[in-house]
């Protein structure tokens, strides 16, 4: 049980490592890329915490099934398409 905490520390610092470096440029919040991953590599739990609340992009939240959110349409099943049920 003494090692669980250092294994959680490092798999969140590994995640948010990844997760930054996936990260598109003109995506990361309040810093330039390459200073969050200084910040998280140096600052290992600190710095990874700050890197998943402060400079990961927001998600949209219209980015669900809603038809009015300007994405591309998923294929959904017939019985839940009303264009469907309307030419029934």
């Amino acid at each position: 049980m003494r090692i669980l905490p250092i294994i959680i520390t490092f798999a969140v610092t590994l995640y948010a490592l990844f997760d930054c470096a996936r990260t598109p440029q003109e995506s990361v919040r309040s810093l330039p890329k390459w200073g969050w991953l200084l910040i998280v590599i140096l600052l290992s739990p600190l710095g990874s915490i700050a890197w998943l609340f402060a400079g990961r992009p927001k998600r949209n939240p219209g980015s669900g099934n809603n038809r009015g959110s300007g994405g591309p349409r998923r294929p959904i099943a017939p019985d839940d398409d009303p264009d469907f049920l309307r030419n029934l």
